[in-house]
């Protein structure tokens, strides 16, 4: 028996959906439209909104505004094709390892100009 798609993946696959179609009235098409400066901002929002909630708002606000940074992170994620499964498999290559070892261990790369 195969499970069900998370609510995660079956929203990238919406986000995917309106990639490839660009519909007028689409908010992710817009997103899009804007290219990765315009929705890095929104990212950058929503990341903001979140931590405002975490430190000031209750537990259900926070989901809340977590779901929106998800949301906003699935639309980049689509803008720079890359998928749930290369977000997955780094998370698979760390998990178990010290995450202070992890960062340690991270080689210094330099910044794109």
């Amino acid at each position: 028996m195969n499970a069900a798609p998370s609510i995660l993946a079956q929203v990238f696959e919406t986000v995917l959906e309106r990639q490839r179609t660009m519909p007028q009235h689409s908010y992710v098409a817009s997103l899009l439209r804007g290219g990765t400066d315009a929705i890095c901002c929104k990212l950058a929002e929503e990341s903001g909104e979140a931590i405002k909630a975490a430190r000031e708002e209750d537990g259900k606000r926070l989901a809340s505004e977590l779901a929106d940074l998800y949301f906003h992170s699935l639309v980049l994620l689509a803008a720079r094709g890359l998928t749930l499964a290369d977000v997955e498999a780094e998370l698979a290559k760390r998990h178990g390892i010290s995450g202070l070892a992890e960062k340690a261990a991270r080689k210094k790369k330099p910044r794109k100009k």
